[in-house]
């Protein structure tokens, strides 16, 4: 079986090589390696070409302009040919052993989403472990870093859609959730580690949340329209 590991980096020169290493170290090997670059100005893709020779013709670099993080990860959702795509952010890291542990569990059928522990980190320490339950699906978006979905649910229900730049992966989620043929399976072990700094953690990221609670019927316009004002004063006050 053959995963598709996708990371997607603008200027990730700090933290680009972690993840990178945390690839290379894995103890299943049956995997490509996409490499998407929004056309780093810093020195992100020397480190990717000094890793190059490492992954003995597993790794391949596209790197160009693009419109947003989703957009990038569309694009090696693209390229990629494995039967289970994994998305791995530039300043995240897997466990040694992820991809030996998402194999085991994996029994090939074509419509899985494959999800376990995130360790969340910051400045180097562990600041929790948890797993979200996708039948909650409307209150919260699962951890996105340690799904593994398979590329027949991309190419049957569409990729990420651009509306929502800081939470397409959650409208992904909610777009599919009500489809029947689609199996979650747990793996109760940590797979993936979050940098708790990113784009998706931030206001903007809880307004795009709001939207699309509100767009598949989760929450009323009052609601939303409370907690969309309480967001924009907290943007304000700089929270």
């Amino acid at each position: 079986m053959l995963f598709s590991i996708i990371t997607v980096c603008l200027n990730s020169e700090q933290t680009i090589e972690r993840a990178l290493q945390s690839m290379q170290k894995q103890t299943c090997q049956d995997y490509e390696y996409i490499i998407i670059d929004g056309g780093s100005t810093d020195k992100t893709m020397e480190k990717i070409r000094e890793y190059e020779p490492l992954f003995s013709g597993k790794l391949r670099v596209l790197s160009e302009a693009d419109r947003g993080i989703y957009d990038a990860m569309n694009k090696g959702i693209k390229m990629a040919k494995g039967e289970i795509v994994g998305i791995l952010n530039s300043d995240d890291y897997y466990e040694e052993d992820t991809l030996e542990k998402v194999e085991k569990v994996y029994d090939g059928y074509d419509y899985t989403i494959i999800y376990g522990l995130l360790r969340t980190v910051s400045e180097g320490r562990e600041v929790m472990v948890y797993l979200k339950n996708p039948d909650f699906l409307e209150r919260d978006m699962i951890a996105h870093p340690s799904c593994f979905i398979t590329r027949k649910i991309y190419e049957k229900y569409g990729l990420y859609s651009m509306e929502y730049p800081y939470s397409a992966d959650y409208e992904f989620m909610l777009r599919i959730r009500s489809e029947k043929e689609i199996r979650f399976k747990e793996i109760y072990e940590i797979l993936s580690n979050f940098s708790v700094d990113g784009a998706s953690a931030s206001v903007k990221g809880y307004r795009d949340t709001l939207r699309l609670q509100k767009k598949y019927g989760l929450i009323g316009e009052k609601e939303y329209s409370l907690k969309m004002l309480k967001s924009w004063v907290a943007m304000k006050l700089g929270k």
